[in-house]
């Protein structure tokens, strides 16, 4: 198991991006959690075997149809053990 750190820029909010993208995960068996950034990005924390992840962010180069991905970025972190993939909404 690995957990990855995931800033995508470029056209990624507004787009279904976040559903999309739980529905993605929820497909592959990855957990974690995503969420849009005031800066307009989107970043997600995903869990899930090597194979997997990597399977994972060619999707989120690729996003849902009306995105448009400038730039994905990844770090490795500390597992957090998430029990599976949410959607955060806006804090108010």
């Amino acid at each position: 198991m690995k957990h990855l750190r995931i800033k995508i820029t470029g056209r990624v909010q507004g787009v279904s991006f976040r559903y999309t993208t739980k529905v993605v995960a929820d497909q592959m068996g990855i957990r974690g959690i995503i969420k849009n950034e005031k800066d307009g990005s989107v970043y997600i924390e995903a869990e899930g075997d090597d194979t997997l992840l990597e399977v994972f962010l060619e999707w989120c180069n690729e996003g849902p149809d009306r995105s448009i991905i400038e730039k994905v970025e990844t770090e490795p972190a500390e597992l957090k053990n998430y029990r599976n993939f949410e959607v955060i909404k806006k804090q108010r």
